[in-house]
């Protein structure tokens, strides 16, 4: 994407409420005792160490103590401080609320105990500011982030992640961490896709900018532990539990516009000899060829157990079309959603029409398989029916990849989405 439209920018350094290049917001509950300190030290690193005009949002969500006190006296203090007051509580929704609201470009995130170090800020928007990315996150996991705090919490966020990339197959290192920033226009698309409103709320917007084909810039943070943190582990890893399942549901039916958000936002591939030559498909002809695959593994084992579960009562001819064909129509769902990243209900049906001809071309070299064996061994055994199977759906699934990647799942230009227009460029900032 390209760099931001920052329009007329205030000196350097200034806290600008009518034209901020950054909103920072702050979620609280209930953060009487440490809202105060947070704010001065905030406002007095950015207006110190920060070349753009800012804002401090304090996002307060059904505080029962004297935080919303503190958050409007601090706020008639300082210059570049607003007060959000929200009746509900969660930290999602609290960000949510002031990202959209905000006239800012460049939206962040950090929590009230500033656990991060602040000098990662201006490393944290400066991608976003120059377009070289759509999102950034502090990590705590790289080689060179430096972190203080105790073996069970270390341990916790470790085996987190780890589950974050096996059940949702992210690439992000700590999506948990309290220290976030992401382009205005970017989450004016995404927010409104995000369902979670507490604590799983940022890792769900991670996954989806990932599966949306955007950058999202990690930046290694120093970050020591709040001994006071009042969050509850054994909660907060129940709702995560059920975000993951919750968003493997939407991935997997399709409800998520994945691939529409990926053809109007996401970053195509870079022109040259190793650009993708199939018009409409998703880059990657290696990642593509290890989900296929994978699917075809599975789709093979199942066909196998169907096949030999038949034989016992049918013929073998009879067995292996049925086998083929229910493992057939499930390769075929299977391939569009999660090989060829297409999702939603159009045009389903025709690929499944064409995928029931490549089906046939399948069941022709199976089926040839058994005709030639038993011409030759009127009763051939089991296992060697088994094999010679095994060796033909190979060359099956040779010639499905093909015609699945060329025909039923090549993107004609007449139905390709169109891209939104492109953001226009960044003025100078004086």
């Amino acid at each position: 994407m390209p760099p931001l439209p920052l329009g007329t920018a205030a000196p350097s350094g200034d806290a600008s409420p009518l034209h901020p290049v950054i909103d920072v917001v702050v979620p609280v509950h209930d953060e009487e005792a440490d809202l105060e300190p947070c704010l001065r030290r905030l406002h007095h690193h950015l207006s110190t160490q920060l070349p753009y005009p800012f804002r401090i949002t304090v996002a307060e969500n059904a505080s029962t103590d004297g935080t919303v006190a503190v958050a409007r006296r601090v706020a008639a203090e300082l210059p570049g401080i607003e007060v959000l007051v929200l009746p509900d509580p969660g930290r999602g929704r609290a960000l949510r609320t002031a990202w959209l609201g905000s006239d800012a470009p460049v939206l962040v995130y950090m929590d009230v105990d500033l656990s991060t170090d602040l000098a990662a800020l201006l490393p944290l928007v400066a991608p976003l500011i120059s377009g070289h990315s759509d999102l950034a996150i502090g990590t705590r996991l790289a080689a060179s982030s430096r972190v203080v705090r105790g073996a069970k919490r270390e341990l916790i966020s470790r085996g987190y992640n780890l589950l974050l990339r096996g059940a949702l197959a992210t690439r992000l290192s700590d999506a948990q961490c309290g220290f976030k920033a992401i382009r205005a226009d970017v989450a004016t698309r995404l927010l409104p896709l995000v369902e979670d409103t507490g604590w799983f709320f940022d890792t769900e917007l991670l996954v989806l900018a990932e599966r949306s084909g955007l950058r999202i810039h990690e930046v290694p943070v120093d970050w020591v532990d709040d001994p006071d943190s009042r969050v509850d582990i054994v909660a907060t890893a129940r709702a995560d539990l059920a975000g993951i399942a919750r968003m493997l549901r939407a991935f997997t039916t399709g409800r998520l516009p994945v691939a529409e958000l990926r053809a109007q936002l996401g970053r195509g591939p870079l022109p040259g000899p190793l650009a993708d030559p199939v018009p409409g498909v998703p880059a990657g002809l290696f990642g593509q060829l290890v989900r296929f695959a994978t699917i075809g593994v599975l789709s093979t084992l199942a066909y196998l157990v169907l096949f030999v579960l038949l034989r016992s009562v049918v013929a073998a001819q009879p067995a292996n079309l049925i086998a083929l064909l229910v493992t057939a129509v499930a390769n075929t769902a299977a391939n569009r959603r999660i090989t060829f990243g297409i999702r939603g209900g159009p045009g389903a049906g025709r690929a499944q029409l064409q995928g029931l001809v490549v089906f046939g071309l399948g069941l022709a070299l199976t089926s040839g398989t058994l005709a030639v064996l038993h011409a030759v061994t009127p009763t051939p055994d089991r296992g060697t029916e088994v094999l010679l199977l095994v060796a033909a759906n190979a060359l099956a699934t040779l010639l499905r990849f093909l015609l699945l990647r060329g025909w039923v799942f090549r993107t004609h230009p007449t139905t390709a989405a169109t891209p939104e227009p492109a953001v226009p460029a960044m003025e100078t900032l004086r």
